[in-house]
């Protein structure tokens, strides 16, 4: 499987050894050597998805891009326009609910309409601080360089993992001529580049954010509350928690979602917000 050209030969023997792989996950020791046993993750697109939807199911693997569209995406817009002014917030907000037929005036304002609309979502619920139970005073723009990392083409992606000192949590390396067209995205875990499936924005994210079940990894401390919300409500609690990796006290803790009001608001325009993040692991359901 290691050599092989063949990409329908490799997701078979990957299907085949999804149990072992699984093992592995549910194992602190293993679950950190994933890449090493199973190096066609770099190379072999759409293998991430593949995982995550023997986990889960199709159903339930499909909810977040079905209904950001229809659902989530105009909310999030609405109620970040209740927010303190800010001049980040002034350009998320622009570039998020940008027509398709913006001009070019408007044409090289910040991300993309989709992320710029995620990234909203570190305002509506604040990043917290690392090493500490209850959120802090770290601003969604520090957020915002643990999620996506923006590059231009010609970049070394070995050297950019190369240069990368400290341990971090998955985060996504957008490749683009500028911030709103991106070409490619990669997924970067334990300084390995795996590419994203998706060419668009919202699906590398979808993509990105299932990495930390197939692969049992904690959400970045800073993305802890926006990755549990999106856990909660954008696949409706039903993703089992005891996949995912936490070494810090706050996967034992309610998430804090602030700002309160904006938040509970945006639980009263649809059924699918709530201002309770639910089913943050407890100790109990903590990889044994």
């Amino acid at each position: 499987m290691k050599h092989s050209a063949d990409e329908d030969t490799v997701k078979k023997k990957m299907k085949l050894t999804f149990v072992y792989r699984q093992n592995m996950v549910l194992d602190l020791l293993l679950s950190s050597k994933i890449l090493s046993v199973y190096p066609r993750f770099k190379d072999i697109k759409g293998l991430i998805e593949q995982d995550f939807v023997l986990m889960f199911g199709e159903d339930v693997s499909g909810r977040l891009l079905e209904r950001w569209p229809t659902t989530f995406k105009r909310k999030i817009i609405q109620q970040g326009r209740k927010l303190p002014s800010t001049s980040d917030l002034k350009e998320l907000l622009l570039a998020a609910d940008s027509p398709e037929d913006a001009t070019e005036v408007n044409a090289d304002i910040g991300w993309d309409s989709d992320l710029s609309a995620i990234l909203l979502l570190l305002h509506l619920i604040p990043p917290s601080a690392q090493g500490r139970r209850r959120p802090g005073k770290v601003s969604a723009s520090q957020a915002e360089r643990g999620l996506v990392v923006f590059k231009k083409p010609g970049t070394n992606i070995q050297e950019h993992l190369d240069g990368i000192t400290t341990s971090t949590q998955p985060y996504l390396l957008a490749v683009g001529v500028k911030k709103n067209d991106i070409h490619r995205f990669f997924i970067i875990l334990d300084k390995n580049a795996i590419p994203c499936k998706s060419t668009s924005s919202l699906g590398s994210f979808d993509e990105l954010f299932k990495a930390h079940f197939v692969f049992g990894t904690s959400y970045n401390t800073l993305l802890h509350n926006m990755y549990t919300f999106i856990q909660t409500t954008g696949f409706r609690k039903h993703l089992k928690t005891k996949h995912l990796n936490y070494f810090d006290q706050q996967a034992d803790t309610d998430v804090n979602l602030q700002p309160y009001v904006a938040v509970k608001e945006v639980s009263t325009t649809g059924e699918v917000m709530s201002t309770n993040v639910e089913e943050t692991p407890t100790t109990s359901e903590k990889v044994k």
